[in-house]
């Protein structure tokens, strides 16, 4: 399998990609998310946002998470229609949102041309409860497909994840686990092309390679990118080191 990543912005890089050229595009978006009020979601860092005080881990933030509501819907209304330019025909477009912005996340991508084909929940087991309320323990899955579904396909998908955020080895804020990721890339063809117009660490990347599907990734900042290519890099080397063995 083969990757590419642009180091860019999505939507200009987005532009370059030729029609019909990938098979699924599977991405978690910055948010803008992360609070109950206008400033708390616009005059806020990444890491102010999803990282909770006192945290062992010291992530880089990221950049992308200061919009109101109406810019992000209409941004990224752009973004997944040059998405669904660049797809083939049944290919599906998945898109990570939470709960305040799974609304407009299912408004943007209808309103780029894709059909919505329903949400699916992903259950975070390690989640904070919430006093005198539920508890906020899932993410959503937003999903649509460019006409029909390739119903010739003998696929059957989960309708809902349950993994905790990755722990050990956590390289990036808002890391999605590789068991998800692994999954959630299968709805591409084997041997197609995933697209994730916002790659972070890579993890998109990782799961859609030992899926045996290739990988076109874009990353805007600099440091998560540098993760990224390494990331992906040892993904293709994997094979190398496991086969060498002890000398004897």
């Amino acid at each position: 399998m083969t990757y590419t990543l642009h180091r860019g912005d999505a939507l200009t890089v987005l532009k370059t990609l030729p029609d019909q050229s990938v098979h699924a595009v599977i991405t978690d978006p910055p948010y803008n998310s992360g609070g109950r009020t206008s400033s708390d979601r616009t005059g806020r860092t990444a890491r102010a946002k999803y990282v909770t005080a006192g945290s062992a881990h010291d992530l880089a933030d990221f950049p992308g998470e200061n919009r109101d509501q109406r810019s992000y819907r209409s941004w990224l209304t752009e973004l997944l229609t040059e998405s669904y330019r660049a797809a083939v025909e049944h290919a599906v477009a998945a898109v990570f949102s939470d709960w305040r912005q799974e609304p407009t996340t299912s408004d943007a991508l209808q309103m780029a041309g894709w059909t919505w084909s329903g949400t699916i929940p992903w259950i975070k087991p390690a989640s904070r409860p919430r006093r005198g309320g539920f508890k906020q323990a899932a993410e959503f899955v937003t999903w649509g497909v460019k006409g029909t579904l390739d119903h010739s396909r003998n696929l059957y998908l989960p309708g809902h994840f349950i993994a905790s955020q990755p722990r050990k080895d956590r390289v990036h804020i808002t890391q999605k686990p590789i068991e998800v990721m692994r999954q959630l890339v299968r709805i591409c063809p084997e041997g197609g092309t995933v697209l994730d117009p916002f790659t972070g660490s890579g993890t998109t990347g990782v799961a859609a390679l030992r899926e045996g599907r290739h990988f076109v990734g874009i990353e805007l900042s600099d440091h998560y990118a540098a993760i990224a290519e390494r990331r992906l890099q040892a993904e293709l080397t994997q094979d190398d080191f496991i086969l060498a063995g002890p000398e004897e």
